[in-house]
């Protein structure tokens, strides 16, 4: 299942590489359906090969969409092609295609198989999982929902806030001096809600979902593995940066909104 159709590689993916990954996929996922020898049958059972083959199939696409970018736009020295192997897991396959000379640690294949099975577990309400349910409605291919989902993910406010988090972050490492300092980042915290600094929409991305009100249970499970991988890879600092992010943006939000956060209840009170 995770093996593409021949040739996809060439054909579709090297030939015109681009520095977004969302454009690629969807691109890619739209080819698809040409390879496809029933792309149009939306039997259940039809449905489900086709769905199970996409998921197999999207960690070669991303991965070999970022190395025909990195080649091409960031003129790396190599092209490098690996292909999948059975005897690895999916997480284990996707560093092993990333990588250039394919080598990873356990540990790193633990944390990014725990990250893909918690995005997995996100739930059916989130924006893109709902576009899927409305361009399905109509009776259309697998492949077209897809790439609708795929448009919606690409958004700033949905997945493409996992970019603006780390675009933010850049940015305030560049204007905050002394990042272990709880007051300059909070200060400058406060800039970003302010509309002073940054993209100027007075949002700290990484900081939504407020359905829920104390804590991305996601993330209660995840922080301890990513903890792990940084002592492991000596990227403490950058961790406890995160972290600090993280435990003094809802401070600062609450008090730039005047927000209330009832312990008992769980419930944002404005």
């Amino acid at each position: 299942f995770m093996v593409l159709p021949r040739n996809f590689v060439r054909d579709v993916i090297m030939k015109n590489p681009s520095s977004d990954i969302m454009n690629m996929l969807a691109r890619c996922v739209l080819s698809l359906y040409s390879y496809d020898p029933d792309p149009d049958n939306i039997m259940v059972s039809n449905v489900l090969r086709q769905s199970l083959q996409l998921i197999a199939q999207f960690p070669m696409l991303a991965a070999y969409s970022f190395r025909a970018y990195k080649y091409y736009d960031v003129s790396d020295a190599s092209l490098i092609i690996h292909k999948p192997l059975t005897e690895y897991s999916m997480a284990q396959n996707l560093l092993h295609i990333l990588r250039k000379d394919s080598k990873f640690t356990d540990l790193e294949a633990k944390v990014l198989d725990i990250c893909l099975t918690l995005h997995a577990d996100h739930g059916g309400g989130n924006n893109s999982t709902f576009t899927t349910h409305v361009v399905t409605s109509s009776g259309t291919d697998t492949y077209s929902s897809t790439v609708a989902s795929l448009g919606s993910l690409k958004g700033p406010k949905h997945g493409g806030a996992n970019i603006k988090v780390m675009e933010m972050c850049q940015d305030i490492r560049k204007n905050v001096h002394d990042v272990t300092d709880d007051e300059e980042l909070k200060a400058y915290l406060g800039k970003i809600v302010d509309k002073e600094a940054f993209d100027r929409k007075g949002l700290i991305y990484g900081m939504g979902h407020a359905v829920y009100s104390l804590s991305d249970p996601r993330a209660v499970v995840f922080k301890g593995f990513v903890q792990q991988l940084a002592e492991a890879k000596g990227r403490k600092e950058d961790f406890n940066f995160y972290n600090a992010i993280e435990r003094l943006a809802p401070q600062v939000i609450a008090e730039k909104r005047h927000i209330y956060k009832g312990v008992s209840t769980n419930v944002d009170f404005y």
